[in-house]
């Protein structure tokens, strides 16, 4: 399982501590409390996956750089050698 949320803990054991609810209302918000901590690592799952994606752009645009740079000197040698031609 992923790592809690930074406070998590205390908030959880000020709840258990701290709480007067109905058998209903403590299965509720251990519910909610659930969901919540999917929800984290989600988040936590997400903004990893658009750090690696987000580099993963930066690389990829280099490279296309680099590739245009390429193409431009080929069409470049390419014309010199067209003028080159007997007419």
């Amino acid at each position: 399982m992923a790592a809690e949320a930074p406070g998590l803990e205390n908030r959880l054991l000020t709840r258990q501590k701290g709480g007067n609810y109905s058998p209903t209302m403590q299965a509720e918000l251990d519910a909610l409390e659930g969901r919540i901590t999917q929800l984290l690592e989600r988040f936590q799952a997400l903004r990893l996956e658009n750090l690696k994606l987000r580099q993963q752009v930066v690389s990829l645009e280099s490279d296309n750089k680099k590739l245009r740079e390429r193409m431009d000197e080929a069409g470049a040698r390419l014309e010199s050698l067209y003028n080159r031609l007997p007419d």
